[in-house]
């Protein structure tokens, strides 16, 4: 299933924080969204989720989602959004309970997603007794259970430590190199973008425009270690960025 974002321009009262956005999300493509703070990147993550309705314009979702998906558009979020008293299996298992599924069905969608994402050992464990890496594959796991369409990851690595982060990449690109999954990534981290993107997108400060879209036409699997074409693109990126992030923050700084 393909996502096709056609004029998408969106208002809260008087303030416009997206204008006349166009992009297009292909399946099996990871296509990540920068830009300064405050430009609208998690505003146009809930557009595309149908979580908000944009002002005008609209999100098309062209082709059927695979056969056996249960959600279409599944989000993972930065602070994890793990029932404290639930156990990794429990945490997953509550995507599950609200579709018509066997107990023997869930219990075998559960240990999938768990044996897919390495967590398998670690399924009677409660988020209090797992590291931020680890939290955050049970939610990942929790999303990959519903069999989605399209990933939603709003700022997913950006509360974890750079290790971490870096280990949480690494699977992540494992993941797709197996299962050609669609996401819609934000982020701020730039190093995050080049390393993962298919296609980056960049908005500019409020409203939200595009400013450029930037594909990367090289296997995720071999970005790896020093690579002068990626450092190109990235610097490429911040290029773009620099002057707009500054004038951005600026605008935070006076509105306070």
């Amino acid at each position: 299933m393909d996502l096709s974002l056609r004029h998408i321009t969106h208002r809260y009262d008087e303030v416009e924080v997206l204008r006349d956005i166009n992009l297009e999300i292909k399946q099996g493509q990871i296509v990540c969204i920068i830009g300064p703070s405050g430009c609208g990147k998690s505003t146009l993550l809930r557009m595309i989720g149908g979580l908000e309705r944009p002002t005008s314009g609209e999100v098309l979702q062209i082709g059927e989602p695979p056969a056996d998906c249960l959600n279409p558009l599944t989000y993972i979020f930065q602070d994890f959004a793990l029932l404290p008293w639930r156990t990794v299996e429990g945490n997953v298992s509550l995507a599950l309970e609200d579709h018509a599924l066997s107990a023997t069905m869930r219990e075998e969608i559960i240990a999938d997603v768990l044996a897919r994402t390495k967590l398998a050992d670690f399924r009677t464990a409660y988020p209090r007794q797992l590291s931020g890496g680890m939290k955050q594959r049970v939610a990942i796991a929790r999303a990959l259970s519903v069999r989605p369409a399209v990933l939603l990851m709003d700022e997913p690595l950006s509360a974890l430590d750079s290790q971490t982060r870096e280990l949480l990449m690494d699977d992540l690109v494992d993941l797709w190199e197996k299962e050609n999954y669609t996401a819609a990534y934000v982020t701020h981290n730039l190093a995050e973008a080049v390393r993962l993107g298919h296609k980056i997108v960049v908005l500019s400060r409020r409203p939200g425009e595009i400013r450029d879209i930037v594909e990367i036409d090289m296997p995720l699997s071999a970005r790896t270690g020093e690579n002068s074409e990626l450092e190109s693109i990235q610097k490429r990126l911040w290029t773009l960025m620099r002057d707009e992030a500054r004038a951005a923050d600026r605008e935070l700084l006076d509105a306070r």
